[in-house]
Protein backbone atom coordinates (compact mmCIF):
# COMPACT_ATOMS: atom_id res chain seq x y z
CA UNK A 1 0.00 0.00 0.00
CA UNK A 2 2.88 2.49 1.11
CA UNK A 3 4.53 1.71 -2.73
CA UNK A 4 1.48 2.20 -4.64
CA UNK A 5 0.77 5.52 -2.22
CA UNK A 6 4.61 6.67 -3.55
CA UNK A 7 4.15 5.56 -7.37
CA UNK A 8 0.38 7.31 -7.40
CA UNK A 9 2.56 10.66 -5.70
CA UNK A 10 4.91 10.93 -7.94
CA UNK A 11 2.78 10.07 -11.27
CA UNK A 12 1.05 13.25 -9.89
CA UNK A 13 4.15 15.37 -9.76
CA UNK A 14 5.45 14.44 -13.19
CA UNK A 15 2.00 15.18 -14.60
CA UNK A 16 1.65 18.57 -12.33
CA UNK A 17 4.84 19.65 -13.29
CA UNK A 18 4.18 18.92 -17.58
CA UNK A 19 1.32 21.17 -17.19
CA UNK A 20 2.70 24.23 -15.56
CA UNK A 21 2.00 27.13 -17.62
CA UNK A 22 4.95 29.43 -18.35
CA UNK A 23 4.74 33.31 -18.49
CA UNK A 24 6.61 35.98 -19.64
CA UNK A 25 6.83 39.04 -18.03
CA UNK A 26 8.60 41.46 -20.34
CA UNK A 27 5.49 42.33 -22.46
CA UNK A 28 6.76 40.99 -25.84
CA UNK A 29 4.15 38.50 -27.20
CA UNK A 30 6.25 37.08 -30.50
CA UNK A 31 6.12 33.79 -32.42
CA UNK A 32 10.09 33.60 -31.56
CA UNK A 33 9.62 30.42 -34.45
CA UNK A 34 8.25 32.49 -36.94
CA UNK A 35 9.48 36.24 -36.31
CA UNK A 36 13.78 36.78 -35.87
CA UNK A 37 14.92 40.76 -37.11
CA UNK A 38 13.33 43.68 -36.69
CA UNK A 39 14.92 46.69 -38.32
CA UNK A 40 14.31 50.48 -37.81
CA UNK A 41 14.44 53.45 -40.27
CA UNK A 42 15.37 57.22 -38.85
CA UNK A 43 12.27 58.86 -37.39
CA UNK A 44 13.07 62.54 -38.74
CA UNK A 45 11.48 65.37 -36.88
CA UNK A 46 8.89 67.10 -38.68
CA UNK A 47 7.38 69.02 -36.04
CA UNK A 48 6.93 72.84 -36.15
CA UNK A 49 9.16 73.31 -33.13
CA UNK A 50 12.46 71.09 -33.52
CA UNK A 51 14.40 69.95 -30.50
CA UNK A 52 17.85 68.53 -32.16
CA UNK A 53 18.61 65.22 -30.02
CA UNK A 54 14.96 64.18 -29.90
CA UNK A 55 15.08 61.85 -32.95
CA UNK A 56 18.91 59.97 -31.67
CA UNK A 57 16.78 60.47 -28.12
CA UNK A 58 13.43 58.75 -29.29
CA UNK A 59 14.96 55.94 -31.04
CA UNK A 60 18.01 54.71 -28.79
CA UNK A 61 14.75 53.87 -26.20
CA UNK A 62 13.19 52.45 -28.66
CA UNK A 63 15.89 50.40 -30.00
CA UNK A 64 17.31 49.58 -26.22
CA UNK A 65 13.75 48.61 -25.29
CA UNK A 66 13.37 46.08 -28.97
CA UNK A 67 16.68 44.85 -27.29
CA UNK A 68 16.29 44.61 -23.71
CA UNK A 69 12.41 42.99 -24.07
CA UNK A 70 12.82 40.61 -26.77
CA UNK A 71 15.06 37.84 -28.54
CA UNK A 72 14.47 39.90 -32.06
CA UNK A 73 17.74 40.25 -33.68
CA UNK A 74 18.02 44.07 -35.12
CA UNK A 75 19.28 44.29 -38.80
CA UNK A 76 19.63 47.00 -41.13
CA UNK A 77 17.43 45.59 -43.72
CA UNK A 78 13.68 46.60 -44.89
CA UNK A 79 13.14 42.61 -45.64
CA UNK A 80 12.85 42.00 -41.89
CA UNK A 81 10.99 40.17 -40.42
CA UNK A 82 9.09 43.44 -38.76
CA UNK A 83 10.38 46.84 -39.71
CA UNK A 84 9.24 49.85 -37.61
CA UNK A 85 9.58 53.38 -39.18
CA UNK A 86 7.75 56.74 -39.13
CA UNK A 87 8.52 60.23 -38.05
CA UNK A 88 8.43 62.40 -34.92
CA UNK A 89 5.28 64.97 -36.09
CA UNK A 90 4.59 67.12 -32.83
CA UNK A 91 6.51 68.65 -30.17
CA UNK A 92 4.25 71.55 -29.10
CA UNK A 93 4.11 73.75 -26.06
CA UNK A 94 0.97 75.13 -24.84
CA UNK A 95 -0.28 76.69 -21.21
CA UNK A 96 -2.05 74.83 -18.79
CA UNK A 97 -2.84 76.10 -15.64
CA UNK A 98 -4.04 79.88 -15.32
CA UNK A 99 -2.43 81.26 -12.21
CA UNK A 100 -4.38 84.17 -10.16
CA UNK A 101 -2.29 87.34 -12.14
CA UNK A 102 -4.12 85.57 -15.26
CA UNK A 103 -0.73 83.97 -16.56
CA UNK A 104 -0.33 80.35 -17.20
CA UNK A 105 1.59 78.26 -14.13
CA UNK A 106 1.76 75.28 -15.56
CA UNK A 107 2.75 74.20 -19.29
CA UNK A 108 2.52 71.09 -21.16
CA UNK A 109 5.52 69.80 -23.44
CA UNK A 110 3.68 67.55 -25.77
CA UNK A 111 5.84 64.60 -28.17
CA UNK A 112 3.62 63.17 -31.33
CA UNK A 113 5.16 60.18 -33.11
CA UNK A 114 3.94 58.10 -35.67
CA UNK A 115 4.89 54.93 -36.53
CA UNK A 116 4.42 52.42 -39.09
CA UNK A 117 5.21 48.71 -37.93
CA UNK A 118 5.37 46.06 -40.42
CA UNK A 119 4.99 42.95 -40.46
CA UNK A 120 6.35 41.12 -43.30
CA UNK A 121 4.98 37.91 -42.25
CA UNK A 122 1.97 38.67 -41.58
CA UNK A 123 0.61 41.90 -42.94
CA UNK A 124 -2.63 41.77 -41.27
CA UNK A 125 -1.08 42.68 -38.39
CA UNK A 126 0.95 45.84 -39.75
CA UNK A 127 -0.10 48.99 -38.17
CA UNK A 128 0.26 52.58 -39.19
CA UNK A 129 -0.55 54.75 -35.77
CA UNK A 130 0.04 58.15 -34.29
CA UNK A 131 1.11 58.29 -30.39
CA UNK A 132 1.53 61.08 -27.84
CA UNK A 133 2.53 61.84 -24.44
CA UNK A 134 3.37 64.78 -21.93
CA UNK A 135 4.34 65.92 -19.33
CA UNK A 136 3.73 69.05 -17.24
CA UNK A 137 6.16 71.62 -15.90
CA UNK A 138 6.52 75.02 -13.64
CA UNK A 139 6.07 78.29 -16.29
CA UNK A 140 8.51 79.80 -13.53
CA UNK A 141 11.64 77.33 -15.15
CA UNK A 142 13.07 77.97 -18.76
CA UNK A 143 11.94 74.76 -21.47
CA UNK A 144 16.21 74.52 -21.87
CA UNK A 145 16.52 74.07 -17.97
CA UNK A 146 13.92 70.89 -17.74
CA UNK A 147 14.06 70.01 -21.77
CA UNK A 148 16.45 67.05 -21.38
CA UNK A 149 14.51 65.21 -18.11
CA UNK A 150 11.45 65.96 -19.62
CA UNK A 151 12.10 64.61 -23.48
CA UNK A 152 13.29 61.45 -21.58
CA UNK A 153 10.97 60.34 -19.65
CA UNK A 154 8.33 61.35 -22.67
CA UNK A 155 10.54 59.07 -25.14
CA UNK A 156 10.57 56.14 -22.44
CA UNK A 157 6.59 56.42 -21.98
CA UNK A 158 6.62 56.42 -26.06
CA UNK A 159 8.63 53.39 -26.51
CA UNK A 160 6.54 51.80 -23.80
CA UNK A 161 3.10 52.59 -25.71
CA UNK A 162 5.04 51.63 -29.24
CA UNK A 163 6.11 48.46 -28.09
CA UNK A 164 2.78 47.51 -26.31
CA UNK A 165 0.95 48.38 -29.31
CA UNK A 166 3.23 46.26 -31.52
CA UNK A 167 5.53 43.94 -30.42
CA UNK A 168 3.30 43.69 -26.97
CA UNK A 169 0.02 43.10 -29.09
CA UNK A 170 -1.92 44.59 -26.30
Amino acid sequence: MKRLSIILLVAVMALTQACIPKYTFNGASIDYTKYKTISFSDFPIRAALVYPPLQQMFENKMLDMVQQQTRLRVIDSPTSDLRMEGEITGYNLSPQAVGEDAYASQTRLTIIVRVKYIDNKNPNLSKDQSFSVYRDFSSSEMLTDVQDELCNQICKDLADLIFNATLGDW
